[in-house]
């Protein structure tokens, strides 16, 4: 995970040395690390978004298909808590570059896999590259921020959740007509993403490099051990509960409209777009918020404030569906970025083994989700599914338990 070139390419700027070329700079590198996160997880999106497909192909059921994005997320998670511990006392500018290079490995396996068993081998690579990603990608967010942490988590992560909308689309116009062999031409994609995040990484190693080396900080928590450890754990609570239930949306809306409402697949790929282009947006005013009026404060809204829409969804027809979908995705995405800098604040000095953390813990409990609801749509019907599923935002109730780091003293 490491290159022997001196210079970084000339279109991304070199090192800054002056404070306004800082900020001028971290610009230049959020947008090339979203644009980053856009590629990888519209990448990771082909996955679910192709499934109808495979369901024809390889005669999946419910349960099948679940235990697809078990595989496929689990690796996405278990991997990033570790590749954050180590990164943050080793970092790695080139891993990024790496893990979209183990995402391309899956997506030809993907395309010319013969049997489920080599499908579980291509959505594993795809998921370590995503793993591989994230903690280092939100590093160098971090370093790109100019302190202002909330603004540049969103523009970091709306990359992705704009990638997670085209995938459905590109699914539909490329590989939904094509076949499972048009997944291969995703590769290029990723050769493109490769080339983009080796820069990142050229301008992340010249940073390390113009700094030189620092005295070791003392880094300590603004709560005291035991609210650190619950905060923790609440945070862990309001996870659960906001990707499980994006885990029914984002795998079984084009089921449950296509069942529903008796639309087609493509009409269903469209419902599923919209829902997905919400979460972008949701995405991105979460940080900027979180900035002005503290990350707390979108935290307690953003998980709780969708429980009315959530609850009327099951009840709702094809048009109403398509209307409360937006806010759930606005409000729920609106959490993620706040949780992620929040999170960074109370442990700080550890920027990759928290990014890790969560961002593996959503992506496992979107798995683990996946695959429970799943088989519990083959013994039930995917209506049961959305009704059970419509309660989980109360769990929000929890953030009335998070301290205000703000307002904490050091070490109390």
């Amino acid at each position: 995970m490491s290159a022997n070139a001196e210079t970084a390419p000339s279109s991304l700027p070199s090192a800054p040395v002056g404070a306004p070329a800082i900020q001028a700079t971290a610009f230049a590198i959020l947008i090339a690390i979203s644009c980053g996160h856009l590629i990888n997880d519209m990448l990771q999106a082909l996955v679910p978004s192709v499934y109808p497909l495979l369901a024809d192909s390889f005669h999946l059921d419910y349960g099948a298909i679940g235990f697809l994005t078990l595989t496929w997320q689990l690796t996405a998670s278990i991997l990033q808590p570790l590749v954050g511990i180590y990164t943050d006392k080793y970092p790695q500018p080139f891993s990024l570059a790496v893990g979209m290079g183990s995402t391309l490995i899956g997506l030809i396996i993907m395309a010319f896999a013969a049997n489920y068993a080599m499908l579980l081998v291509g959505v594993s690579f795809i998921g370590i590259g995503s793993s591989i990603f994230h903690p280092e990608s939100s590093r160098v967010a971090r370093m790109a921020s100019g302190g202002r942490h909330g603004l540049a988590q969103s523009i970091f992560q709306v990359g992705g959740n704009v990638g997670s909308a085209i995938g459905p689309l590109v699914a539909l116009a490329i590989v939904l007509p094509n076949g499972q062999r048009a997944i291969a031409w995703f590769a290029l994609i990723a050769l493109v993403g490769m080339a983009l995040l080796a820069r990142v990484g050229f301008w992340y190693r010249g940073r390390r490099r113009a700094a030189g080396p620092r005295q070791a900080k003392m880094h300590v928590s603004p709560v005291s051990r035991s609210v650190l450890i619950r905060t923790m754990l609440v945070l862990g609570a309001l996870v659960f509960s906001k990707f499980l239930y994006m885990a029914s949306l984002s795998s079984y809306l084009t089921f449950y409209v296509m069942k529903t409402f008796d639309v087609s697949r493509d009409q269903a790929e469209i419902q599923l777009f919209v829902y997905l282009a919400a979460v972008a947006a949701g995405t991105i005013l979460g940080g900027p918020i979180g900035d002005r009026i503290g990350r707390r404060a979108v935290i307690w809204f953003s998980i709780l404030g969708v429980l009315p829409f959530s609850l009327a969804l099951p009840f709702a027809n094809l048009f109403w569906t398509t209307v409360l979908t937006i806010p759930i995705g606005v409000i729920l995405a609106s959490a993620f970025p706040a949780i992620i800098v929040y999170a960074q604040e109370l442990v700080p000095g550890k920027v990759g083994t928290v990014a890790g953390l969560f961002f593996g813990f959503a992506f496992g409990m979107g798995g683990i989700g996946a695959a429970a609801l799943g088989l519990l749509a083959d013994h039930t019907s995917i209506s049961f599914v959305y009704s059970v599923c419509s309660v989980l935002p109360a769990i929000g109730l929890l953030a009335w338990l998070l301290p205000d780091v703000r307002s904490h003293p050091v070490g109390t």
